[in-house]
């Protein structure tokens, strides 16, 4: 049977909620934030609802011995939000996953002798096909991990494609990966599922259409900017 990206887009009340606060033109720095929050809690939820690992144990209630399910905690889980935008969706994540490790990952461009901007070198970076690499991946990744990675929008893919490829070499792929993310656009969707098609998305929305400068349209504008809020800002001080 082929393999085929599933996107999933849970109609929760909420979740439209918070995604029209994150399209707002109007909303300010702080709400921003703050629905960036509560979308990656709601996500995470629906992300988690099949995905977490259970196991029974035997309780006494107040009258009579019975059966219940609780997570099991000997199944590790890792979280990498994508720098800087995606931490506003982990923070709201943390609340669903309370237990699960944390690896922030931060975008950045190496030059041919493997430094990076700033001159250091960073030998355990490991080698994609693109000279821009994320940074913060662990060494080694457990074959009984589950890995969850959040990203504030996708847009040309590109950028995630590149954390993907890094994950695979480290044996992280297919059904033990979930993406979370707001809004997808349909490009971005499309390049993702002809290079991974073995994934599973969850998102708030897909937008059909990238600009001429490849942003998300009608999309939500520049998410790292306006979760820090420096959007349209160009002095501070």
């Amino acid at each position: 049977m082929a393999m085929s990206l599933r996107v999933v887009v849970p109609p929760h009340p909420l979740i439209a909620h918070w995604l029209t606060i994150l399209r707002d033109a109007s909303t300010p720095p702080p709400l921003f934030s703050t629905a960036l929050v509560e979308m990656g809690r709601w996500l995470s939820y629906e992300a988690v609802r099949d995905w977490l690992p259970q196991r029974q144990i035997g309780i006494q209630t107040p009258l009579a011995e019975t059966q219940g399910q609780v997570v099991d905690g000997n199944v590790p889980l890792l979280s990498l939000p994508l720098l800087p935008a995606g931490l506003g969706l982990w923070e709201g994540a943390r609340s669903v996953l309370p237990v699960a490790a944390i690896a922030p990952m931060q975008w950045t461009q190496f030059n041919a002798d493997g430094c990076s901007e700033d001159g250091h070198s960073h030998h355990a970076v490991l080698e994609v096909e693109t000279s821009w690499r994320w940074i913060g991946l662990p060494e080694r990744i457990g074959e009984r991990v589950g890995v969850l990675v959040f990203v504030a929008e996708l847009a040309s893919a590109q950028p995630l494609l590149a954390l993907l490829r890094q994950l695979r070499q480290l044996g992280v792929k297919g059904q033990r990966l979930r993406i979370i993310t707001t809004v997808a656009s349909a490009p971005g969707l499309k390049s993702l599922g002809e290079a991974e098609p073995d994934l599973t998305l969850y998102c708030a929305c897909i937008d059909a259409d990238l600009d001429a400068e490849g942003r998300i349209v009608p999309g939500f504008g520049d998410a790292s900017r306006r979760f820090s809020g420096i959007d349209g800002v160009t002095c501070l001080g």
